[in-house]
């Protein structure tokens, strides 16, 4: 059955409605003020262990109690290719063009507090992760509702909104954005870059968890060195400039800004509105995604993966998209009236003093794009597996194939729109899985930190 045009328009404003509400003012609130309780409860977990997690990610060793699928670094990797994505590069400067330089510093505070949030979902999902048929070991939030609280449908809810969703955040949106890159900078025609995309994710997929986790180690610290070295070769001769711009960004953030050139203007609360929902949507804390994938790990202690999580969120928000902000504001373009990846091309080109600069961006956007299809791909297939059983990925993992292309074209709009709705669904969930285990968060801080400094103590 095709919907009529009229019926489409009436579902597309239903859904832009409905994403009001549940993307609206109290879902931020409930999203930033559970980052700054599980902050308050781990007692700053983000903050005091944070060089521990540096350590782990960069010197990290296999321990001899040790079981998952893939390594620490892996699920990291394959979790970071999942975040960083396309709107690490279009997602921050929509948010200034739209919020004004103040957004920066709340999308900064955000991420601060998700630290905390990301751990804590990582930490309870390896607590209940559930080895499937094939003894791979899966993880989420579908699992902890379940075996922790009892609440099957739950799980349920959960797990049918990440499969679903994961087609607008992790597919569609990705390929089709990507697709627009590539036509713009070189050319190519939709068709062929979705064509070769598919393909490509294709041969990743198929074999599933390892093969995901063997390309994106590889891929996601390639791009993301890249990226960063390119950012600062567009700082560094800024750097003087850094000062006034960081005052303008703490400005903005509590008094607005008046319009300027072609930016028309914005107040503190769209500041901080905008900033808010672009540092949740960089860093998915509280979507309840990475802990997927971070179920998945080789580990000894829940607490020992959780932190690469920490890791994680301040690469993804408090790097990357800092170094994009950085750009857009010490070139001065964010005044120009354009918006999304065509502002951050345009920081690019003004820095490098050269069209190759937006060349630059395409092939971020291509190489960021490509993570994420295969990094929300295992997200998906896990929710499916959850359901069905391990009967139903191969099936999802044909379909997720085939709506690469058809993102790429451009097709099925309702489906990107909807997905914002189905995270909001996989949000609500998850907050309550991670915020009803608390204490066994706490005292997992307790039995892993503490008691092994009295052990290392007492030797």
């Amino acid at each position: 059955m095709v919907l009529k045009p009229s019926a489409m328009n009436w579902l597309l404003e239903l859904n832009s409605t409905v994403n009001s509400i549940v993307w609206g003012t109290p879902m931020m609130v409930v999203l930033i003020g559970s980052g700054i309780f599980l902050t308050i409860a781990t007692r700053g977990i983000q903050f005091g262990k944070f060089f521990f997690a540096i350590r782990q990610v960069l010197i990290g060793r296999r321990h001899p109690q040790a079981r998952g699928s893939v390594t620490p670094f892996q699920a990291l990797a394959t979790s970071m290719s999942a975040t960083v994505g396309v709107g690490n590069i279009a997602g921050v400067s929509i948010a200034i063009a739209t919020g004004g330089p103040g957004a920066v510093f709340w999308m900064f505070m955000t991420g601060l507090v998700g630290m905390a949030t990301k751990y804590s979902e990582i930490a309870v999902a390896l607590e209940y992760r559930h080895r499937d048929e094939q003894g791979d070991l899966r993880g989420g939030a579908m699992y902890i509702l379940s075996k922790r609280f009892g609440a099957q449908w739950l799980g349920v809810v959960f797990a049918v909104a990440c499969s679903l969703a994961a087609f607008g955040i992790g597919n569609m949106t990705q390929a089709n954005t990507v697709a627009n890159a590539v036509h713009a900078m070189w050319g190519i025609a939709p068709s062929i870059s979705g064509l070769i995309l598919a393909a490509l994710t294709a041969l990743v997929i198929i074999g599933g968890i390892r093969r995901i986790a063997e390309v994106t180690s590889i891929l996601a610290p390639v791009m993301c060195v890249l990226y960063m070295s390119c950012a600062l070769i567009v700082i560094v001769p800024r750097l003087a400039e850094l000062p006034s711009v960081i005052a303008l960004v703490i400005d903005s953030a509590f008094n607005g800004h008046a319009a300027l050139g072609g930016f028309l203007g914005a107040s503190a609360r769209a500041a901080a509105r905008t900033g808010v929902a672009r540092g949740l949507f960089s860093s998915e804390a509280g979507l309840g995604s990475a802990p997927i994938v971070h179920a998945a790990a080789v580990t000894d202690h829940p607490a020992r993966q959780a932190v690469y999580g920490i890791f994680g969120v301040f690469v993804d928000t408090l790097v990357v998209c800092m170094l994009t902000a950085a750009i857009v504001l010490t070139t001065g373009v964010w005044e120009s009236g354009q918006t999304g990846a065509e502002l951050t091309a345009m920081a690019f080109s003004v820095g490098l003093e050269g069209e190759w600069g937006g060349q630059l961006v395409a092939v971020a956007v291509t190489l960021f794009g490509f993570s994420t299809i295969i990094g929300w791909a295992y997200y998906g297939e896990t929710g499916i597996a959850y359901l069905f059983g391990l009967r139903g990925v191969k099936p999802y993992r044909v379909i997720w194939t085939v709506a690469v292309l058809v993102g790429a074209i451009g097709g099925l709009e309702v489906v990107w729109r909807i997905s914002d709705t189905l995270n909001a669904v996989m949000a609500i969930p998850n907050l309550i899985a991670v915020l009803g285990s608390v204490g066994m968060i706490r005292g997992q801080i307790h039995e892993f930190f503490e008691m092994r400094v009295l052990r290392k103590t007492v030797e």
